[in-house]
């Protein structure tokens, strides 16, 4: 097939909206690292660094990946049953209604039944997303860049999430009463509602993957051709190499909220100035994210070797967060939030790998399904256990303060995983073409 560098109209507008999906999925996945303390506080009336606040910190990062994850498997059976396009739209709408209804949750419990169903449309939207990308774009080059650029609209998600926090913080008091008060944390996750309502109107009337139709017209996808030998070996070690990678925001990056007050305990600054900059940390790790997504798209179409490609990231990485954890955490913001944005981009660049690695491993009949095993049972189930190892060690690490000894449980969450990965790596298959198995 000819390389074409321009796309057409319908080409720029389906990567704008698989684009804009990227970004609010993050936005959405997110939002339990800003919310879950102030919320815990509102409902709960619990005290952090308590025994019970980090158990239900443990369980709000816990319990919606792993139903989001688990339902996510079904719903990339589904994508491969019904269609990507189907599935995204319903996804979405599923996603931003729970979002918006939990805004006004008056429990702990109704929250997190809330926060399980906005994961699981998240779940479900990102593997159909990556299937239909690739699938759209079939030319190697082409493929490449779209899966890499599309992608590196995620950390948007991150920075639009940080501006939303940071005004819901600052003008709570001027916004319209919400369940009967100003809590900044209602009026952020109301906020995700805004995004979807432009992506639920504008895919339905997006293309559906013509590979998927041949594909659906030929064969009816069977599951268990994945556990066969000659696919088994790669289903296992992906999926071992997603959780250890995925692990490393659900045990560290994603306690740096968290973290930050800990490291102003000792200022003069006031409640609000305190979330005030956890708002600016948290817009600075998310610009990490977005330098890490465009340096993975310039390394992608120059490193033919997937295990070396995934190895420059994950090396490095390890270096970075447990010099966040274990160094930075005692020199102040400033040289905090500096190896905060090293590590977040480093970690997004192994985040994007696997969008463009996983499509090129699974034929196109199981590309969905495969994928969602790989993501969801992967990145999902598997690695949000490290969000409670993080927690539990935090209760029996040394430290001064509970914020110190949250980093320092991060940071030992984050060296395991990350040697791991780097072992693990040495049997990860390389494909056999440039080209998407049929």
């Amino acid at each position: 097939m000819a390389w074409r560098p321009t796309l057409t109209r319908t080409e720029s507008l389906v990567c704008l909206v698989a684009g804009l999906g990227f970004a609010f999925d993050l936005y959405e996945s997110l939002m339990t690292a800003l919310i879950v303390g102030p919320a815990l506080g509102s409902l709960g009336h619990l005290t952090p660094g308590s025994p019970s606040f980090n158990h239900w910190v443990g369980l709000f990062f816990f319990v919606p990946a792993v139903v989001g994850g688990l339902f996510g498997l079904l719903g990339g059976y589904l994508t491969d049953v019904f269609g990507r396009r189907r599935v995204l739209t319903w996804s979405i709408l599923l996603y931003a209604g729970s979002a918006a209804a939990a805004a006004c949750a008056t429990s702990l419990p109704m929250l997190l039944a809330l926060r399980s169903l906005t994961l699981i449309g998240v779940c479900v939207e990102a593997v159909a997303a990556v299937a239909w990308l690739a699938e759209l774009f079939p030319e190697p080059r082409r493929r490449e860049l779209v899966l890499s650029g599309t992608q590196a609209c995620y950390p948007l998600g991150g920075l639009l999430l940080g501006g939303a926090y940071f005004l819901a913080v600052t003008y709570a008091d001027a916004l319209p009463s919400l369940c009967g008060g100003h809590e900044a944390w209602r009026y952020t996750l109301l906020s995700g509602l805004i995004p979807a309502v432009p992506l639920a109107v504008l895919r339905p009337f997006l293309p559906e993957s013509p590979l998927w139709r041949q594909a659906r017209d030929q064969r009816r996808p069977s599951p268990a051709e994945l556990w066969q030998p000659g696919m088994r070996g790669r289903l296992v070690v992906t999926v071992v190499l997603v959780a250890c990678t995925l692990s490393i925001p659900y045990g560290a990056l994603q306690h740096v909220p968290r973290i930050v007050p800990g490291i102003l305990h000792d200022t003069a600054a006031t409640a609000r100035e305190v979330q005030q900059v956890v708002s600016a940390v948290f817009t600075i790790q998310e610009l990490g994210s977005v330098t890490g997504r465009l340096l993975f798209a310039a390394l992608v179409i120059r490193v033919a070797s997937r295990r070396r490609l995934l190895r420059w990231f994950a090396a490095p990485c390890l270096v970075a967060c447990t010099t966040m954890a274990f160094v930075a955490v005692h020199e102040g913001v400033a040289v905090f939030a500096a190896t905060v944005f090293c590590a977040q981009a480093l970690f997004n660049g192994m985040h994007s790998f696997w969008g463009n690695y996983l499509p090129r491993v699974f034929p196109t009949r199981l590309r969905a399904t495969g994928e969602s095993i790989a993501l969801n049972l992967g990145g999902r189930v598997i690695a949000v256990t490290a969000a409670l190892l993080t927690t539990q060690l935090a209760n029996v690490t040394p430290g001064g303060v509970p914020a110190l000894r949250l980093a320092y449980a991060a940071g030992i969450t984050a060296t395991l995983v990350l040697v791991a990965a780097v072992v693990v790596s040495h049997w990860l298959p390389e494909p056999a073409s440039d080209q998407l198995p049929q």
